[in-house]
């Protein structure tokens, strides 16, 4: 197929122009391939027709082994098709072999912005300005315009939650869909939402930490604390307290209490502060 605006051959010369700084715009999808290959003939034109089809949302680079030998040695290439994709200057995913077009359609939904993707987007600001009825109808028209994408589950979980429904978002949560089932942004709303239902009817924090001053045993109260303090992005005085009450009454609520500091861990992703209480958590334990 002839080259267009989404689709060029690559060289040593350009790839850097074209696949490295390129992907900072859009997803650069690298077919490497060789005239030899039967299979790389069968893919080369799923790949064209798709990057046509896409218009624009990713670009398709194809790269000739046979001539460019140093950027199949450099990225890597020891079967061939291998196709990789590249975005922010990086290699994020890759596949090997002829696939069939779904699962090629598959790959690239899972890089590729959505325009239902803009709806959600736009629905998260409408809650954090506190209009529910907005977000709730940008949800919607998301759903009903494009029904295969599996984000637009997570922010009806946000949603619920942002309405102060922790209870039934932790139930929708029940039902999460399988591809999103190991989804940190799914672990990240459990744990958040299990603090929220953890909260209903409890008493203030300052109440909570009144009853903490007089009796430092006080395990339910402790937990409460802690998933307030989480519930006020103040993590560290969360696992603070968490740790102390795994410490002091590990069977509270059913290991609650390091069930807790996993699920902030899984809230913050990451950092200092997990590294940290990740490691006073595991002394405790063992």
């Amino acid at each position: 197929m002839t080259d267009s605006t989404h689709i060029a051959a690559v060289t040593t010369v350009d790839f850097e122009r074209i696949v490295i700084q390129g992907s900072f715009e859009r997803p650069v999808l690298v077919d490497f391939w060789a005239d030899w290959c039967a299979p790389c003939r069968q893919l080369m034109p799923i790949l064209s027709r798709l990057a046509e089809e896409f218009n624009g949302q990713f670009f398709l680079a194809k790269v000739d082994t046979e001539a460019e030998q140093a950027l199949a040695a450099q990225f890597g290439i020891r079967s061939l098709p291998t196709v990789q994709l590249f975005k922010d200057g990086q290699v994020v995913d890759q596949f090997m072999g002829a696939l069939p077009e779904g699962q090629i359609r598959e790959f690239l939904s899972r890089h590729l912005s959505r325009a239902s993707d803009r709806l959600l987007d736009q629905a998260r600001q409408s809650m954090a300005a506190g209009d529910l009825t907005d977000a709730a109808a940008l949800i919607e028209r998301a759903q009903r315009e494009d029904p295969d994408n599996s984000r637009v589950f997570i922010a009806q979980v946000q949603l619920q939650a942002a309405q102060g429904n922790a209870e039934d978002a932790l139930a929708l949560l029940e039902r999460t869909p399988l591809d999103l089932a190991n989804d940190p942004e799914i672990a990240a709303l459990r744990g958040r939402l299990a603090f929220s239902a953890a909260v209903i009817d409890a008493p203030s924090a300052e109440a909570l930490a009144a009853q903490l001053e007089a009796n430092p045993n006080a395990s339910a109260a402790r937990y409460q604390l802690a998933a307030r303090q989480v519930l006020a992005d103040d993590y560290e005085a969360a696992l603070d307290n968490l740790l102390t009450l795994l410490k002091r009454d590990r069977q509270y609520g059913d290991d609650a209490a390091r069930k807790g500091m996993v699920a902030i861990f899984d809230l913050l992703g990451g950092g200092e502060l997990v590294t940290g209480y990740r490691a006073k958590m595991l002394s405790s334990l063992y």
